[in-house]
């Protein structure tokens, strides 16, 4: 149990750390999502509107392909009628003929719906442009001062992953599993000292039967009112040989 503490307490050093790390990047990181984020809306936003501009183009042009072709029928239909015997046949063609121009004028319709509309999603794209180029210029800025951050720091972030990799590896899982979940919960101190008698993250007292429990290091105690994992002094002061 003892170096089941050691090792928990030398996990909470490494994150506290690489917490600062992270600390010191302040809002640059969700800085960055969020913009990149938004401009992957944008552009996706963008190739809606330029697909539905290419797709009412080609539609345009097969219903202009279509009403020619109406129009050549009703000229073929309207020849015939001079050429039938009977009114019978007259009032057919006919028929045709002004089912020929329902069609027509239908379609003729439909694409000044679609006309109105592609008109419209020009505009918000010429407006989108603009958005666009300004979300990019932010980022590239935003990216390279998080990519500034980031290089002054590499090297002992780094450390401190490498590190913590190797922590994990040697830990009970349900340890870890403990220590991730109380760390979620408590802002990232899961393993804590006692300081004077109190626990050293929600500062409440300790009761001495439990100091004097936590000084044989022979179980895993947890501070009655906040919930963290008290370590005695003997695994602080050894954890760095770990």
């Amino acid at each position: 149990m003892e170096n089941r503490l050691r090792l928990l307490f030398s996990l909470q050093q490494v994150d506290s750390g690489l917490d600062e790390l992270q600390e010191m990047k302040g809002d640059l990181p969700r800085t960055v999502a969020d913009l990149e984020s938004r401009m992957k809306e944008r552009e996706r936003t963008r190739k809606e509107f330029e697909d539905f501009i290419r797709q009412s183009i080609v539609q345009r042009d097969a219903v202009d392909v279509e009403i020619i072709t109406l129009r050549e029928t009703i000229e073929k239909y309207k020849s015939q009628q001079f050429q039938v015997k009977t009114n019978k046949q007259y009032d057919a063609l006919t028929r045709e003929i002004d089912a020929a121009l329902e069609k027509i004028n239908k379609l003729q319709k439909e694409m000044e719906a679609l006309e109105g509309k592609v008109t419209v999603t020009k505009q918000d794209l010429e407006k989108l442009g603009p958005e666009i180029e300004t979300l990019k210029k932010e980022l590239e800025e935003r990216n390279a001062e998080l990519q500034l951050v980031n290089s002054e720091h590499e090297e002992e972030e780094l450390k401190l992953r490498h590190e913590r990799e190797k922590l994990v590896v040697r830990i009970d899982k349900s340890d870890l599993r403990r220590y991730e979940r109380i760390r979620e919960a408590k802002d990232g101190k899961a393993v804590v000292p006692v300081r004077r008698n109190a626990c050293g993250g929600c500062f409440k007292r300790v009761p001495p039967q439990t100091v004097l429990e936590l000084r044989k290091n022979t179980r895993l105690i947890q501070c009655e009112h906040c919930g963290r994992i008290l370590v005695s002094d003997e695994i602080v002061n050894s954890a760095a040989t770990v």
